[in-house]
């Protein structure tokens, strides 16, 4: 397993979603399909429980849920663009870009740190211009890894 925190496969590139479910839903069964989480069901429900108590849309249409669960072997984020929009809760309308970040359950809060990093990135409009322009998922992958590692 690489020790990326993402990986191209769990990039969804223009996902025709509708609803925040189906754009959880769709990472949470890339992250099992990846071996990082165990199913990817319980972990989508995880998630959406926590989306429940306090909705994660931030400024510059983003959405952020995120949640630790027994299901997550290894911290990962996987991300989707959504041309359509899908409703996070954000400030400025449905969210077009979405990072979900998984935690193991046990241990420390490294959700926490990601969450930090990411939201520190998500203020700078170079990289949101970078991630939102990535032409595949391998760049937008290798961006984001660039970004939350320093």
């Amino acid at each position: 397993m690489t020790s990326h925190l993402i990986t191209a496969d769990l990039v969804a590139i223009d996902l025709p979603a509708a609803t925040k479910d189906v754009v959880i839903e769709t990472l949470a069964e890339r992250l099992a399909a990846a071996g990082r989480v165990t199913d990817g069901e319980t972990f989508a429900a995880d998630v959406r429980a926590r989306e429940a108590q306090t909705p994660t849309g931030l400024p510059g249409q983003v959405g952020l849920p995120h949640a630790k669960s027994d299901a997550v072997l290894t911290p990962s984020l996987a991300v989707a663009t959504v041309p359509g929009g899908v409703d996070f809760g954000g400030p400025d309308g449905p969210a077009t870009l979405v990072f979900l970040i998984a935690a193991p359950a046990m241990g420390d809060n490294v959700h926490l740190q990601i969450l930090a990093k990411l939201a520190r990135k998500l203020m700078n409009a170079e990289f949101m211009e970078s991630v939102r322009g990535a032409a595949d998922a391998e760049t937008l992958a290798a961006i984001v890894n660039e970004a939350v590692a320093s």
